[in-house]
């Protein structure tokens, strides 16, 4: 019996450290395609065409990696690249094209086995990451949907270790970036983001412009008139 437990506990041993690094060497090749293919928060998807073995290859790997919400920044970490990855993947695929839309179901319907799911890219965004982790808003600043109403898509991968200053740095970002929030005296414009996902950013009786003030350096007034300019999906392509 002892032999028995003794064997299990160095295979379990075993797995979880093939899986540790595995899930490293995701991260650390997801990096180096981002700063390869990203520039100034734009993606090379023509370079991605010619060439799709690294992109193909890094979900691939995905495919077998297991997270689970116990590690919440592994995890995060797993499903904010994967999602980015996929989108991109989406794109290269259909591409060229002008935007996301122009492909039926590109974020509810076509789905991908990644991370032992096989899942939608809006099952990523609402099922895994904010069901599971409801009071962070931040998500929104960093999950790319291909679209140039997005926050741009940075040009690393997102790590365990600095997760959490980059989701703040990226935040902090598009909150104070002229063209996401636009302001003219009391009248500010907004996107339509915040329109989607308003239970998101209105939580323990904040509204939404707290919530933009707890990230912006020039704070709105008080008074603050909110509305939502249209949301740009023209493709965010290297020109």
């Amino acid at each position: 019996m002892k032999n028995t437990i003794t064997i299990i506990a160095i295979s379990l041993f075993f797995l979880i450290s093939a899986n540790a690094q595995d899930l490293n060497s995701y991260f650390t090749s997801t990096d180096s395609f981002l700063k390869e293919h990203v520039n100034n928060g734009r993606v090379n998807y023509k370079a991605i065409k010619n060439n799709p073995d690294a992109l193909a290859s890094l979900l691939d790997s995905a495919k077998a990696i297991s997270v689970t919400t116990s590690d919440a920044k592994n995890y995060q970490a797993f499903w904010i690249n994967t999602y980015n990855l996929l989108v991109i993947n989406g794109i290269v695929n259909n591409y060229p094209l002008k935007s996301p839309l122009d492909v039926a179901g590109f974020f509810d319907k076509k789905k991908y086995e990644v991370g032992g799911e096989n899942i939608t890219l809006n099952d990523i965004e609402n099922k895994l990451l904010r069901a599971n982790f409801s009071k962070d808003p931040r998500f929104h600043f960093v999950l790319v949907c291909a679209g140039l109403g997005c926050p741009p898509i940075i040009a690393n991968a997102y790590k365990p270790s600095t997760l959490n200053s980059q989701l703040n740095t990226q935040t902090k970002k598009a909150l104070n970036d002229d063209n996401f929030i636009r302001v003219n005296k009391n009248k500010v414009k907004v996107s339509q983001i915040f329109e989607w996902y308003t239970g998101d950013f209105e939580q323990n009786g904040s509204d939404l412009v707290d919530f933009i003030n707890t990230y912006r350096t020039e704070k709105l007034p008080d008074n603050s008139k909110v509305s939502y300019y249209p949301y740009d999906w023209t493709l965010n392509e290297v020109k």
